[in-house]
């Protein structure tokens, strides 16, 4: 298969280095960045949350950038929490971090910041192509790490060499992928696990996200990004439901209407506005993934699941007439469920939990490089005109 390496990432980026100087989106300052849009407060949220432990992480945060990610999750509103430093390359985003983190240690860098023995896990909200260089500079020093995603950028050595080094590390690992816990993904893993949709015969997933102007991005990695490339939010329709992965890909693209997705205008040299995916899964069956940067009208992360004994689209539909509780757990007192589909909170807790219980987190590893890798190929089957290719495996 002729995947595209780092090596081979590196020179399309050189290649099309002048692209970087394209000028940004200009964002309204009314409208919320898709996906993060608060969503409604629930009274009960924390009606029966228990603590699993007294003791605190002492955690850092790096990354404050145009989503402000590094504070979007609550990290600072959780009991078992406390926030011991902060960092972002641009020192006024670096005091807003801090500010709302309610922290008063700041450092320059995550390579700074990690070398703080006071922290055990770290935050990585940094832009998309330095997300595995950090998180195997954070395991380095010994601390957990969780990252906001994609867990690579569109290089399968990346990807392997992050999988050794986790691997290699007694830390937690954990991807943020956001779709995991909405409401309705939620819901399709408890039927799922509780024997309720059978195997699944054909899934559906879309993360649509109209940019006719991308969004502004750290030295312009959003700029004619490869829908494919992002593919986690569609993907997690499947894996987030089963657990399992995607084994083979045909992908097809379609070329933009829209300047700064065509090849001479990024850095990338991608021609596609939207790829849309058929991939065949762990289970046999056959998944269509879909992501689309150019096309307007209804946007978001959404998808649907059908199963030999029972399907959900918004509602279950099947044989089995006793279900488990679909509602999300208890969050702790004070952390808000947030964006996305009112995830924030939950992953946060996630990550949090699974240290304090010494167990996996959800999204682990495996989990997060099978989101991964399986866009990474999609986006190389396209540009071969929808070759049917193989996807590394990745298990714990």
């Amino acid at each position: 298969m002729n995947s595209l390496t780092r090596r081979s990432f590196l020179q399309v980026v050189g290649a099309g280095a002048a692209a970087l100087g394209l000028p940004a989106a200009a964002r309204s300052a009314e409208k919320p960045v898709q996906g993060f849009e608060r969503t409604a407060e629930d009274p009960d949220a924390s009606k029966g949350w228990t603590p699993v432990s007294d003791r605190k992480i002492r955690v850092g945060i790096v990354g404050y950038g145009v989503c402000k990610f590094g504070a979007e999750f609550g990290f600072q509103d959780h009991p078992n929490v406390e926030i011991v430093a902060v960092s972002d390359l641009i020192p006024d985003r670096c005091a807003g971090l801090a500010k709302a983190c309610r922290c008063e240690k700041t450092y320059p860098s995550l390579e700074e910041l990690v070398k703080d023995d006071r922290i055990e896990a770290v935050f990585v909200a940094t832009d998309a192509p330095s997300h595995v260089r950090h998180c195997l500079e954070v395991l380095k020093h010994g601390k957990h790490v969780a990252s906001a995603v994609p867990a690579v950028f569109g290089s399968l050595e990346d990807a392997h060499q992050l999988f050794a080094g986790v691997k290699a590390s007694d830390r937690k690992y954990m991807m943020f992928e956001t779709s995991f816990f909405h409401e309705d993904l939620y819901a399709m893993r408890q039927i799922y696990h509780a024997g309720g949709l059978g195997k699944i015969v054909y899934s559906e997933g879309e993360y649509f996200h109209y940019m006719e102007e991308p969004i502004d991005s750290y030295k312009g990695w959003r700029i004619g990004l490869p829908p494919q490339w992002y593919p986690t939010h569609s993907n997690a329709y499947y894996i987030g439901v089963t657990a399992g992965s995607f084994t083979e890909v045909c992908c097809l693209g379609m070329p933009s209407r829209i300047s700064h997705l065509q090849p001479g205008n990024n850095p990338y040299r991608n021609p596609f506005g939207s790829e849309i995916a058929l991939f065949r899964t762990s289970e046999g069956g056959m998944s269509r993934m879909g992501v689309s940067w150019d096309t307007p009208g209804y946007g978001g992360e959404m998808g649907r699941i059908r199963g030999q004994k029972g399907s959900f689209y918004g509602k279950y539909e099947g044989i089995e007439k006793t279900l488990p509780n679909l509602r999300r757990p208890p969050l702790p007192p004070h952390v808000a469920a947030g964006g996305h589909g009112g995830s924030h909170g939950y992953l946060m807790d996630e990550f949090v939990t699974a240290i304090l219980q010494d167990r996996q987190p959800l999204v682990n590893i495996a989990v997060a490089l099978n989101l991964t890798v399986a866009g990474i190929v999609a986006h190389q089957s396209a540009l071969e005109g929808g070759k049917l290719m193989k996807i590394p495996q990745f298990a714990i």
